[in-house]
């Protein structure tokens, strides 16, 4: 990596990247669907405005990732959402960093439990998740077809309930 790689909350300038960057993903994949083009086409009005929040990775000023967090239906839950990488910077280290920041700042902010939605497919992603302390649990509730996993992490430690 040529510089050292910055998080940075979501900025306007950064949509086309933001957007650009999971699309590229989730159609080389096969996993593209209505749901994702309503969150990449209004970041600020699906995830932002909803008390949500986006973050950015940067190497130097070149945009190479992605992450959200958004309000799930559920009270105190969130979902980890649009979490991507572009494909010359995977396996650096910035998925992780990405990662931390989620779990950061859903801590602070109080939530209870994240959750997420994935694909057998993405076994690097799954095994993040599992290395964050993501378990996995029944697909229920999904707004993706191809999702066929779902994985969460409590937050509050089980004695503080």
């Amino acid at each position: 990596m040529s510089a050292e790689i910055i998080i940075s909350e979501y900025q306007p300038e950064h949509h086309d990247a933001f957007r650009n960057m999971n699309v590229e993903w989730l159609e080389r994949y096969g996993l593209m669907e209505t749901h994702d083009m309503l969150v990449l086409d209004d970041p600020k009005g699906t995830v932002l405005d909803r008390a949500g929040y986006i973050w950015m990775a940067f190497d130097g000023d070149l945009p190479i990732g992605s992450a959200a967090i958004m309000k799930a239906h559920e009270e105190g839950v969130y979902e980890i959402a649009k979490m991507a990488v572009v494909p010359s910077h995977q396996g650096r280290g910035v998925s992780k960093l990405l990662m931390e920041k989620c779990v950061e700042k859903a801590k602070e902010i109080g939530v209870k439990k994240l959750i997420l939605f994935s694909n057998h497919q993405l076994t690097k992603a799954i095994a993040l998740y599992e290395k964050f302390g993501f378990r996995h649990v029944k697909v229920t509730d999904s707004p993706f077809v191809t999702a066929d996993v779902r994985m969460e992490l409590d937050l509050v430690p089980v004695n503080e309930n």
